[in-house]
């Protein structure tokens, strides 16, 4: 691959941009943002605690863009943390708060055990080999068919407000797949999920997107730590204005993309996305070098 180093003034602040924008982009869109992200800062020469700064602020950024567009229900979940415990007391039926917040809580003791024994399980070759272009590739095409096969598929009937806290279970935990594998996409794998296990195409990107925003948070705040107290060594090229302007392109650029998703999967399925994957992946594919026979 080539690799573009940075520098000092215009190009490096186009850089910046256009990393901001691709994080902003595809984390919402069931397309892999971390592949994009992956192969945008090793283009531009960004690696070591360069690449974990870029990880945290943008992640921080996109989960601040779903909850500005999520506002009305996680406020409701918050309500309904407080006052799920009396409400499960006294066996009435769940608000659509109290039903938010008890998935969203259910969803987390798994996904963050599962994420605890990658990081701790996982030797570093085999996250090497998975962060290659190929190691992207694969991830991007096979499950971009099941999400095909689960949008084609699945029913289209469930919504969030009738959803049981094993459904939960299950479309957060898939989430340490994405984490293992970074061509999977976290959004991506969790609408398959949902739609396989019968929810419309509008309320799976919904709860994928809400179950999504305490491991984006753990993510970013794990790339904090390692750049501070992790193993990566070598000097910063990342300014903290550069920094800033990474989260905010995040932030708007993410905004945009959950408004353009929640349109688009009112209107038709998840096979455009299908496609694209199966593109790009095919496309990575290509770059792979050709084997040398002995003659």
């Amino acid at each position: 691959m080539t690799v573009i180093h940075t520098c000092a003034g215009f190009m490096s602040l186009l850089q910046i941009f256009i990393i901001s924008i691709v994080q902003g982009i595809t984390e919402w869109l069931p397309v892999s943002s971390s592949a994009h992200v992956l192969l945008a800062a090793s283009y531009f020469g960004y690696e070591g605690r360069d690449e974990l700064l870029i990880n945290a602020v943008a992640n921080f950024g996109t989960v601040a863009s779903m909850l500005i567009y999520f506002r009305k229900e996680i406020g409701e979940a918050i309500f309904g943390v407080f006052a799920l415990p009396g409400a499960l007391g006294a066996k009435r039926e769940l608000t659509p708060g109290e039903r938010l917040a008890m998935n969203l809580l259910a969803s987390l003791p798994l996904t963050i055990v599962g994420l605890a024994i990658a990081r701790l399980f996982i030797p570093d070759e085999v996250n090497e080999a998975v962060r290659s272009v190929h190691g992207v590739a694969i991830p991007l095409i096979v499950f971009g068919i099941l999400l095909g096969l689960a949008d084609i598929y699945g029913a289209k009937t469930r919504t969030i407000n009738d959803m049981p806290p094993l459904h939960a279970v299950l479309i957060g935990a898939v989430q340490v797949i994405a984490a293992i594998l970074p061509g999977t996409s976290r959004s991506g794998i969790t609408m398959t999920t949902a739609r396989a296990l019968g929810y419309s195409r509008p309320e799976a990107a919904k709860f994928g997107m809400l179950v999504g925003a305490p491991v984006l948070s753990a993510v970013g705040l794990y790339a904090i730590y390692e750049f501070y107290f992790g193993s990566e060594v070598g000097a910063v090229t990342v300014t903290g204005q550069e920094a800033v302007l990474i989260g905010a392109g995040s932030f708007v650029s993410g905004l945009v993309a959950i408004y353009i998703l929640m349109a688009l999967v009112r209107r038709m399925s998840f096979l455009p996305f299908v496609a694209y994957r199966l593109v790009l992946g095919i496309a990575l594919l290509t770059m792979m070098p050709l084997p040398m026979v002995a003659g």
